[in-house]
């Protein structure tokens, strides 16, 4: 699979810093990052269910992207602005070209992984996927049946002529655009069918007991096979299926709004209705269609995408989650529980006797559903203090707040309703929070609270004291099950004070007060990041040893960007475990060779964030919410916070982010030119699958013991010097 690359000159090291030449574009590292989704899809190791899954994904990544990102550079495109927002300067017009061809390479490739590897895996275990003419006759005649009694009644054909002009179409949904004449012989017409999403993608048929198969055909094929029953009295030329996807990307501006709720609600109100962006077509689908089409939704030509198979990949979702077939799936996990917790006589007992980190979703998320639990039914519990952000449908943790405010306690949310694409979901909790006597607080105008605290008060016998819980990742027990995330309880002093000023920052109007412990974007987060990389670079400069290890998410921010330049010329080495985009280009001369950058992609999305400095053989750990992106660190509500614990320290260093770094079958390292390559073991050498090992340890008789390679990394991160080869450049 190949993709036209980002750059092809490697810049010198008399590049100035600020130079476009140094930066990835964001949009373009984001869709090789999608390429890597898609290589899980592709890997014969993988199981064949999860490869399904992967397939899936990275159809649902599309969308967004489409949605988000995309439709925000056409409107660049149409207000006239010449570049995106990037350091790289890339020229609008240049980006949105280069997005069209590396997503039709891959969806090429996605539908040849789907046809020529997935579907017929699957077939071979008995899970097949039909179309209607391939049925046997009593599958055929079952067919018939499912049409008129589940799926005719939900049909609405609209016709379109003078009378009837073309529908508006609902974002992601599927349709069929039918092209007909009557039987008299009159001009032919077009008319729409949407295919219902309040039905299964897929309709299944009885399993062939002889055959041990169980057969899937798509609801739209179903329904092309009928469409004479719902145009009696008409002819069908042609039949086409298509899928509209619509900008859902919205900015509310900042001096307009007197009601953030009701400025929310309007913007996803137009949502609805938002500029189409893209459309998906079939490859078989007549020209005709597709110019009446893209006239109809007012694209241009470059936005449609010829799909040469299944249009709409997300409806795999539905086979993925077939019940049985556990040999085609990835292992059953089952996280672990604390020890500390589970030994103890109560959540409160478990914190106060010491702080408590857990790594999910190898370590339970249970424990921070029972903590908001505990706090609801504890009489002696006072007030609770939550931020939401993303939650779930079924939020085990609202429902506790709800009860925390039937019996009587001071209970306070701040949910961010700005949260992209889960506005509707936290408004409708907002509300009903607010039924129950919950104080809701929706953050600032201009600002997204993105932060993951919860603060619990307790009336104790020597006094009230109270309790805290910050993270990296939501208050979200289904996402908490696939996302790699660490969670932190303490009851220290100076963190609960923190805490507690930083809520009265978030519903008062008081000044941000001087923090103890926490680190808080917009105010000073970037500083401090600044510093900390900088003053590794002063160590490297005055013949000491500077180190730096990030976990992250994403590596946009060009200030940190050049921050790290400036310590990777002075010699300081860098290793950056970044999922997703990173603008960051390593590996040149003079400027980045100090730099490493891999990309971790497993069963388990990589989520969690942390900050390493070695200062000197005294290493500095913090954890937190915010990525090294300008949104994290200038347009949010972030902590980071310090690992003050040294067991817990040592774990995070020589455990998390060791194993991590030792990853040589799920990571691929990036390269200056934005393309990535999968670390391969070298040979005589151990295989280090992280998640794998992740999820060993702490698993009764099994071996746990890292290899040699990450002991020895470990070793170095506590203090030992590793030798000292790399060059020591002073800082440009």
């Amino acid at each position: 699979m190949t993709f036209p690359r980002q750059a092809a000159n490697i810049p010198s090291s008399n590049t100035p810093l600020d130079s476009p030449n140094l930066y990835l574009n964001r949009e373009l590292s984001w869709l090789e990052f999608n390429r890597r989704v898609l290589e899980e899809a592709q890997d014969p190791t993988v199981p064949i269910l999860e490869r399904l899954k992967f397939l899936a994904i990275t159809e649902s990544n599309l969308d967004e992207f489409f949605m988000v990102r995309v439709g925000g550079l056409q409107q660049k495109r149409q207000s006239g602005v010449g570049f995106g927002s990037g350091a790289d300067r890339t020229p609008v017009t240049v980006q949105l070209e280069r997005i069209g061809e590396i997503v039709r390479q891959l969806v090429e490739d996605m539908q040849k992984c789907l046809a020529n590897e997935v579907l017929p895996g699957l077939q071979k275990e008995g899970i097949v996927l039909r179309n209607p003419e391939d049925l046997t006759p009593t599958d055929r005649d079952q067919a018939a049946k499912i049409f008129h009694g589940q799926i005719f009644p939900v049909l609405t054909p609209l016709a379109i002529d003078p009378g009837h002009p073309f529908p508006h179409l609902l974002n992601k949904s599927l349709n069929l655009v039918v092209k007909l004449v009557r039987k008299q012989g009159n001009e032919p017409v077009f008319a729409v069918v949407q295919v219902p999403s309040v039905l299964p993608r897929f309709v299944t048929f009885s399993q062939d007991i002889r055959l041990g198969e169980q057969v899937f055909v798509s609801l739209e094929s179903i329904i092309r096979e009928h469409l004479h029953e719902l145009f009696p009295g008409m002819d069908i030329l042609y039949s086409t299926v298509f899928r509209v996807t619509r900008n859902s990307d919205f900015e509310i501006d900042d001096d307009e709004v007197e009601d953030l709720l009701k400025a929310v609600e309007e913007e996803i109100r137009k949502r609805r209705r938002g500029m189409a962006v893209r459309l998906q077509l079939e490859s078989r689908a007549p020209v005709e269609a597709e110019r009446f089409l893209v006239q109809a939704l007012d694209l241009d030509p470059q936005e449609v995408f010829r799909t040469p198979g299944m249009v709409d990949m997300t409806g795999l979702f539905q086979i993925h989650g077939l019940a049985g077939y556990p040999h085609l799936r990835d292992p059953q996990h089952v996280p672990l529980q604390i020890p500390e917790i589970a030994a103890a006589p109560n959540i409160w007992a478990a914190i106060k006797g010491g702080d408590i980190l857990m790594h999910h979703p190898y370590d339970s998320f249970s424990h921070v559903v029972d903590f908001i639990e505990a706090a609801a039914n504890d009489e002696r519990v006072l007030a609770i203090k939550q931020t939401l952000y993303r939650t779930s449908s079924d939020s085990p943790i609202i429902r506790a707040l709800q009860r925390a405010a039937d019996n009587g306690k001071q209970v306070t949310a701040v949910v961010e309703i700005k949260a992209r694409l889960d506005e509707e979901r936290n408004i409708l909790w907002a509300r009903e929070l607010e039924k129950v006597g919950v104080h809701v607080v929706f953050g600032f105008v201009g600002l997204k609270t993105h932060c993951k605290v919860s603060l619990v008060v307790r009336r104790e016998e020597e006094g009230i004291k109270r309790y805290v819980h910050m993270a990296t990742g939501n208050y979200n027990h289904q996402t908490a099950r696939i996302y790699t995330d660490l969670g932190y309880f303490t009851c220290r002093d100076d963190f609960c004070e923190d805490a507690s000023n930083l809520f009265n920052y978030l519903t008062g109007f008081c000044e941000p007060p001087q923090w103890r412990q926490l680190v808080i974007a917009p105010s000073k987060l970037q500083s401090f990041m600044l510093d900390k990389i900088g003053r590794e670079a002063e160590l490297q400069v005055a013949g000491k040893t500077g180190r730096i290890i990030a976990k992250i998410n994403g590596v946009l921010e060009p200030a940190v960007i050049q921050a790290l330049y400036r310590a990777s010329q002075a010699g300081v080495k860098i290793d950056i475990i970044c999922r997703g985009i990173c603008a960051l280009k390593p590996g040149i001369p003079g400027i980045s060779e100090n730099i490493r950058v891999v990309s971790i992609i497993d069963r388990f999305l990589e989520h969690s964030r942390i900050f390493y400095f070695g200062n000197e053989g005294d290493p500095e750990v913090f954890v937190g919410s915010a990525d090294w992106m300008d949104r994290n660190l200038i347009r949010r509500v972030e902590i980071v916070f310090p690992i003050v614990e040294p067991k817990l320290k040592t774990r995070i260093i020589g455990e998390i982010l060791a194993t991590s770094l030792a990853d040589n079958v799920k990571a691929r390292e990036l390269h200056a030119d934005g393309s990535y390559t999968r670390i391969r073991p070298a040979p005589g050498t151990v295989s280090i699958r992280s998640q794998d090992r992740f999820l060993a340890m702490g698993q009764p008789k099994m071996e746990t013991e890292l290899p040699p390679k990450v002991n020895l990394l470990a070793a170095t991160f506590k203090g030992d010097k590793p030798s000292k080869t790399r060059s020591k450049k002073k800082t440009g």
